[in-house]
């Protein structure tokens, strides 16, 4: 009977063991919580979880993202309105940022996006903005 529990109680403390490592792929970070708060951000490679105390709470891709937004409407400078396409290239330099800093940041990221193409096109005017792609690209 003893042999049966310690046979089962090292078959699962190897089980236990083989969960709590954890490889990072290329291009990727985990952000790491131990207790529920921030611990660290890991890179590429073999980590180890304490268990039951630490958890990857998030896996981000550190690769250079393309999101494509619906079309915003914008108003140039002669009071046209007009709809703009908006595709925004962006890539995660901070994982516990985009993570722990905003709520929703694929939102956040659309909404500045409108915010600054709304300024931008503000300024100008209709003839102006069909022909000054490169500079609006630039701001």
């Amino acid at each position: 009977m003893g042999v049966y529990v310690i046979t089962a109680l090292c078959i699962l403390l190897f089980f236990v063991i083989i969960s709590c490592i954890k490889i990072v792929p290329q291009a990727q970070e985990f952000v790491i919580e131990r207790l529920g708060s921030y611990y660290e951000s890991w890179t590429t490679g073999i980590h180890f979880l304490v268990p039951f105390i630490d958890r990857v709470a998030k896996k981000i891709s550190i690769k250079e993202q393309v999101v494509d937004f619906k079309p915003q409407p914008v108003i140039t400078k002669d009071n046209v309105t007009m709809q703009i396409d908006t595709v925004v290239f962006f890539q995660v330099t901070d994982a516990k940022q985009f993570a722990y800093g905003v709520e929703k940041p694929m939102a956040a990221i659309e909404n500045l996006t409108a915010t600054t193409l709304r300024n931008i096109i503000g300024e100008l005017e209709l003839d102006a903005t069909l022909t000054s792609r490169d500079f609006i690209n630039t701001k």
